[in-house]
């Protein structure tokens, strides 16, 4: 079931993004300086992921405002549709930096270089569990507000934490072996990995922009809500569309043929509000009525 939108869902969302901006700059500050001076490139390429993570982050603020300001005349469905589009740019983002992290990674693995110094891999056990932890919590409050770009901000988290792994166990290997290229190899892993995920972000934001079918939990809601209206007597065709974190639908409802237009038109200003009163998360909806044969 679908949490009610209100106006504290915005509110949430924005505390969940300076969290993750919060983090984020704190823990890039620290890959920084440990990756430097304990000799590992692999906690180098963990930086650079979490720097765009920043920028991500903000880019995500920035559209969560945007999309919730109210419709107007040249936006009669609200502004919604700029989430997605800010969750391409945040996919922009990622593959941009495994981009630099793969090269960076080709170009260091032929090149001898000193090993890792061992405090690197405790640093980097403390990251993974913060990271992991911060993915748990913004994704939850992604599905409690239905918000795909905090979903891609969530997302970053958890390829942070998957990348800081891979850069504990190339590190590992580094120490335990003496191959100084392994710590290369993790972060050449990891960027393929940020890539991956990068998809995983885009494809549902690309969804979302087609008016893609994904909403069978909203369209079963609908019905049962439109089953509870006097005079309703079935719903076929309810189409969904979502702009933001709310749902624009078109919904064909069935009443008794001898109805006259005046009843129907009073039934369908009764179904709509009674859908709008029990799914706040409807920004607006078009009943289309027809005659049950």
């Amino acid at each position: 079931m679908f949490k009610p939108f209100d106006m504290t869902n915005e509110q949430t969302a924005i505390k969940t993004i300076y969290f993750s901006i919060l983090g984020n700059t704190a823990l890039a500050a620290i890959k920084w300086l440990t990756g430097y001076f304990g000799n590992s490139y692999a906690l180098i390429a963990d930086a650079i992921e979490s720097t765009t993570d920043i920028f991500s982050s903000l880019l995500v603020l920035f559209g969560i405002k945007y999309s919730n300001r109210p419709a107007d005349k040249n936006h009669p469905y609200g502004h919604g549709r700029a989430e997605p589009l800010i969750t391409f740019l945040v996919v922009a983002f990622l593959v941009t930096s495994a981009t630099i992290i793969a090269y960076e990674s080709i170009q260091n693995i032929g090149t001898p270089h000193e090993l890792p110094e061992p405090y690197t891999l405790l640093v980097l056990g403390v990251i993974i569990i913060w990271k992991e932890i911060s993915y748990r919590l913004v994704i939850k409050r992604s599905k409690e507000i239905n918000s795909s770009s905090l979903k891609a901000d969530a997302w970053h988290h958890r390829s942070d934490a998957l990348t800081s792994v891979a850069a504990f166990i190339g590190i590992s290997i580094a120490l335990i072996f003496g191959f100084e290229s392994a710590d290369d190899w993790a972060a050449l892993f990891a960027s393929v990995f940020i890539l991956y995920n990068s998809y995983l972000i885009f494809r549902p934001a690309l969804g979302e922009i087609m008016d893609e079918h994904l909403y069978d939990d909203v369209e079963n809601s609908i019905r049962e809500v439109a089953k509870k209206v006097n005079g309703i007597i079935d719903t076929e065709k309810c189409l969904i569309r979502k702009t933001g974190m709310k749902y624009h639908v078109d919904l064909h409802a069935t009443v008794d043929a001898n109805l006259s237009v005046r009843e129907g038109h009073n039934i369908a200003h009764n179904l709509k509000d009674r859908l709008k009163m029990e799914m706040p998360e409807i920004a607006d909806i078009l009943i289309h009525i027809e005659p049950n044969e």
